[in-house]
């Protein structure tokens, strides 16, 4: 058996791997942040539920404050 042909194979095929791992690791991360752009995991409505259950009545600003804050650690 001829060593030399067979890894020359066995690299190409697992170059091949690492490469398409790596390709398909930044898809899918390029697809999750379009995606929770556009459908964010949550809302102002669910910041003033939150806020209500923690015994706070929230004023807009806050909840502002609070989607700002949100939308600056989605990005």
């Amino acid at each position: 058996m001829d060593w030399i042909p067979f890894l020359m194979d066995l690299l190409k095929v697992l170059g091949g791997v690492v490469v398409g791992a790596i390709i398909g690791f930044f898809i899918a991360r390029n697809y999750t942040k379009k995606y929770m752009k556009k459908n964010p995991p949550i809302n102002e409505q669910m910041i003033k539920a939150m806020m209500q259950q923690m015994g706070r009545t929230p004023s807009q600003k806050q909840v502002n404050q609070m989607m700002k804050t949100m939308t600056k650690y989605m990005d």
